[in-house]
């Protein structure tokens, strides 16, 4: 299961300290003009080693478009692109050829395929997320034309709710001098989705965007609109009274009711869990199921919602960008 979407696709290939990775996107319409500067300012928005607080590794993340683009336009063809991996470092990761990590997905690859890629975790690596922001950079510009917009903030970070920036640099700080990890919430809003989108019963919206953010490596929660506040209040305190032209009052539903959106602006909120990396000795196995302890090295985040947050927008827009096409489908 390496592709996302029906109509508007994503697929996804290679390893955290292979040569590159990459992706093709299949689906995506003819005739839209592509800014690849606004692509590569998503890219940018992810890419490591940008500051002190998060991971040393130092990558470009440029974007070599490969196929599907004329004169910087759409064809309809299939768009194949690139991401090179410029600083690995393979021999950091020899002691985990036959050490597994707690918490993370080394042993569970292990039982699944016989095999795991242990440079860095392989596909299991949050690695992974650049090719899915260069992918999500295209439909953001696809949904663009439609007038839709999507946005997100770091809403809660460890204990602290609605966190300033300061205050988000500082808890990180205070974290990694701790020598720890430290999570936290994204909230990620739509603006501009009109009403009737979504595929009930099994292709509703909301099951949609949960399928795409709980893809994110890290991704512990889902939640829309009101989402499991609403769930402790009642029904006087959750229900969306209609105003004019079917808007509502209040938008407790988060923009999606019975599967479809409703023409209000989409909400969810993302878990984001502390990263497994912890730099100090922990207990592990050996792939023979002897315990083992382990001293984590290597370069790694201390928190993962900074560089999460233009992930999080990307699957949102793989995710409209699939539900717009699904859209035209049941107006033929």
């Amino acid at each position: 299961m390496n592709t996302f979407g029906n109509i508007f696709r994503l697929t996804t290939f290679g390893e955290s300290h292979g040569p590159a990775i990459g992706g093709i996107i299949d689906g995506m319409p003819p005739m839209i003009k592509i800014d690849l500067e606004a692509v590569q300012a998503q890219m940018d928005r992810r890419r490591p080693g940008q500051s002190p607080l998060t991971t040393a590794r130092r990558e470009t993340d440029n974007v070599r478009i490969l196929s599907g683009l004329l004169d910087g336009t759409t064809t309809g063809a299939p768009i194949g692109f690139t991401i090179e991996n410029t600083d690995t470092r393979k021999n950091d990761y020899e002691w985990l050829r036959h050490n597994y990590r707690p918490s993370h997905a080394d042993y569970t690859y292990a039982a699944k395929y016989g095999i795991r890629h242990h440079e860095g975790g392989g596909r299991a690596s949050a690695r992974e997320t650049a090719v899915r922001v260069a992918a999500g950079a295209f439909a953001r510009q696809l949904l663009e034309t439609r007038g839709i917009t999507i946005t997100s903030r770091i809403s809660r970070i460890g204990a602290i709710a609605d966190p300033t920036p300061r205050q988000t640099d500082a808890e990180i700080a205070r974290v990694k001098a701790l020598r720890d990890t430290v999570g936290g919430v994204i909230e990620c809003r739509m603006d501009g989705v009109p009403a009737g989108w979504g595929e009930p019963l099994a292709g509703k919206l909301s099951a949609m965007l949960a399928s795409a953010m709980m893809s994110i490596p890290a991704a512990k929660g889902f939640e829309i609109g009101m989402g499991f506040d609403g769930c402790s209040r009642l029904g006087s305190e959750t229900i969306d009274e209609f105003t004019d032209e079917f808007a509502t009052a209040t938008n407790h539903s988060g923009g999606i009711q019975g599967g479809i959106s409703n023409g209000m602006p989409i909400t969810c909120r993302v878990a984001i869990k502390p990263i497994a990396t912890i730099m100090r000795p922990l207990r592990g196995s050996d792939d023979q199921g002897h315990p083992v302890t382990l001293q984590p090295c290597g370069r790694h985040d201390v928190c993962a919602l900074p560089r999460a947050l233009p992930v999080v927008e990307a699957m949102a827009a793989l995710t409209l960008a699939d539900a717009l096409l699904l859209s035209l489908t049941s107006k033929i």
